[in-house]
């Protein structure tokens, strides 16, 4: 290598080392950027909580339940509301643990106190308390921290009687770690006024598999660093069924907390500093308290009647079921699923096995559900099929189909004959002679049905298209679809019209007269509606308003039209016309035009090993005639006939509506008031 080359290699030579001289200061002066802004941010964000630990005064919250709102009724009376209570809990403010398998002498020393407090409960808890044991008392505040951490607050009993706080809080010297803590306990309407409507309350614990609850409990964690009053905790009561699921956020309001200092080893340093909870919003509902109880009684005295007529096509009845719904709204003044029961069983989350097996059948919302009875061998459910009560809509769809005129007449022989063996009769056979649609509703013709209806649509579209057409009318009158009521878990019905076991003939024609669906209290309610208010499908409300714990009114509830079937006037008011049922006593005396539908619709079931037939009875209507402004369905089911059945108990809720709202726009009652 001559000069000249070797000259050109060092200066290569330096430039790299140069190169590498100025990456190395500029990774150091990076590193040097980054050490004086973790400083800074040590310094001015970080300080506080640094210095607290070297102190051991970090914090940490621990959530407290929150207050639920109000449900009332139209009236301002509340039909579940939260009532002040006192809980006792226990802080851990020392290791209790084992040593090598032998219990500390703080271990033996909080057993003994465990044995003390349950000593006080026993003493001075309430009678009808259960009994608290030192195990369980013990197992509570979990020594070994399993379930949760050391600073954590231990819940021990909540409800705790005037004399049981009055003892802990004249001797807390004698209980170290234990507080008093003012919560809430749920209470229900002394007349369980609505029980199923309104719903209860479950642990949280138990309820996270459901599907309201999932998304809660995938984010809670997360949650509870964030924003402590929204942490759902494990022993949180949350709404399971009625109102409560329905507005559970609405209701539920915000956790207070504490905000508890902690050493290093997330024991509580001292006691906490409180945040106190946030009230929920109020509820305030369409129902009306003594229309509601003059139901729910009328409906008890009525199943109390067929048992005891001596009639045998009623005496298994014992479900009932109203809804009573305003025309032009939807709004609901009374819904009643009978019998009930006091679901203040619930207050703390959860009932025995023993209260469990005394109100497994009766606890659901039968208005809107479908449920057995376990407690008989295969009943009737708390759906049934419509009956006759079908008819009205049956001969709108033939008049709308062109199927039948307003003048048609046919001529009943009592009985009608379709396909190659079907044969349908009319109740106890009678013979109807000549009948117009009118007539054929007022006296419940099936022959009419079958033949014109049924087997009309079966001839025009084809077996397949013709059931097609039967289930889109269904579904725009609300049958076979959910009416849209603010309650969970609507039932949508049984479509039997669509069980392809049987001929598309032989389906449609006793669709016809209301044997091929089983549809809820709610949806017929809605039906009827929409026959008297001339084909708007109304959605049905509970709530009318929520309001804040300052009383502001922070939502209000519309009136929704959720669809509009446009038919010809002439048609409905051949339909309202033909609603003049015989009702035989039941409506004697009262002073409105009205229009009304009866049903008895049969099925069958398996009664210990034996088919049996039996009678469900349905009613439907709706006051005045030509004004409409309440609409009522009842179902019985094993009732016998809707007129002897059910109509006696629309008739009662029709007068109770009378007295306190007035089918007339005066309420009867403020008439009488002002007659005196």
């Amino acid at each position: 290598m001559n000069r000249y080359e070797q000259d050109e290699e060092n200066i290569k030579i330096e430039r790299r080392r140069t190169f590498r001289m100025n990456i190395s200061f500029f990774a150091v002066f990076i590193l040097f950027c980054v050490l004086i802004v973790r400083l800074a941010f040590i310094q001015f964000v970080e300080g506080e909580e640094l210095a607290n630990l070297e102190r051991g005064e970090n914090k940490r919250a621990v959530p407290m339940m929150p207050i639920r709102g109000t449900i009332y009724d139209s009236t301002h009376t509340p039909l579940a509301y939260s009532e002040p209570s006192h809980s006792l809990y226990i802080s851990l403010y020392e290791n209790y643990g084992l040593s090598n398998g032998i219990p500390t002498a703080g271990r033996i020393e909080i057993n003994l106190m465990a044995e003390k407090i349950a000593g006080v409960f026993k003493k001075y808890g309430a009678k009808d308390a259960p009994e608290i044991t030192a195990g369980e008392i013990t197992k509570s505040l979990d020594l070994n921290y399993s379930k949760f951490g050391g600073y954590v607050p231990r819940l021990i009993k909540s409800n705790l009687s005037d004399k049981e706080v009055a003892y802990f809080l004249q001797n807390k010297d004698q209980f170290k770690g234990v507080q008093i803590i003012e919560e809430t306990v749920r209470k229900y309407h002394k007349d369980t006024l609505a029980t199923q409507t309104v719903g209860y309350l479950f642990k949280y614990k138990g309820a996270k598999d459901d599907p309201f609850y999932k998304n809660i409990s995938e984010h809670n964690s997360e949650v509870g660093l964030e924003n402590p009053g929204l942490f759902y905790q494990e022993n949180e009561n949350v709404g399971f069924g009625g109102l409560e699921l329905q507005y559970q956020e609405e209701l539920r309001g915000e956790s207070g907390y504490q905000l508890i200092p902690v050493d290093m080893r997330n024991m509580p340093t001292g006691p906490g500093e409180l945040v106190p909870p946030k009230k929920g919003n109020d509820l305030y509902t369409n129902l009306h308290k003594d229309v509601q109880r003059i139901t729910e009684q009328a409906i008890t005295d009525q199943i109390k009647a067929l048992r005891t007529s001596g009639r045998k096509e009623s005496q298994n009845a014992r479900m009932g079921f109203a809804v009573a719904m305003e025309v032009d709204t939807g709004n609901v003044i009374a819904m009643a699923s009978m019998p009930d029961y006091d679901s203040n069983v619930w207050k703390n989350g959860g009932v025995t096995p023993k209260v469990y097996n005394e109100i497994k059948n009766v606890y659901q919302n039968g208005t809107i559900r479908s449920f057995f009875p376990t407690d008989q061998t295969n009943t009737t459910e708390s759906v049934v099929l419509l009956g006759s009560t079908i008819k009205p809509l049956s001969v709108l769809i033939g008049l709308e189909e062109g199927l039948i005129s307003p003048s048609t007449v046919y001529q009943d022989k009592g009985y009608a004959l379709f396909g190659r063996d079907g044969r349908v009769s009319n109740s106890g056979g009678s013979v109807m002679g000549s009948l117009t649609p009118r007539e054929a509703i007022r006296r419940s013709s099936n022959a009419f049905m079958v033949t014109l209806i049924g087997e009309g649509l079966w001839k025009r579209y084809g077996s397949s298209k013709a059931i097609e057409v039967w289930d889109e009318y269904m579904k725009k009158f609300g049958l076979g679809v959910e009416t849209g009521v603010d309650l969970p878990n609507e039932y949508r019905g049984n479509i039997e019209y669509k069980n392809e076991e049987e001929t598309a003939l032989s389906r449609l024609a006793f669709a016809s007269f209301g044997q091929q669906g089983k549809y809820t209290t709610m949806q017929l309610a809605q039906y009827v509606t929409m026959l008297a208010n001339k084909g708007k499908r109304m959605e049905p409300h509970i709530v009318s308003e929520i309001r804040d714990s300052e009383g502001n009114v922070i939502r209000k509830i519309e009136p929704k039209v959720l669809n509009e079937v446009k038919f010809s006037d002439a048609n409905w008011n051949l339909i309202r016309s033909a609603m003049a049922t015989n009702v035989g006593t039941s409506f004697d005396g009262f002073p409105y035009d009205f229009a009304r539908k009866t049903g008895t619709s049969q099925q069958d079931i398996f009664y210990k090993g034996t088919r049996k037939r039996v009678d469900n009875g349905v009613f439907i209507a709706f006051a005045p005639r030509e004004n409409p402004k309440l609409a009522v369905a009842v179902m019985i089911p094993e009732g016998g006939f809707g007129s002897v059945s059910a109509a006696p108990i629309a008739r009662k809720i029709f007068d109770a509506y009378d007295m306190y709202y007035g089918l007339d726009g005066t309420p009867k009652k403020q008439k009488a008031t002002k007659e005196k």
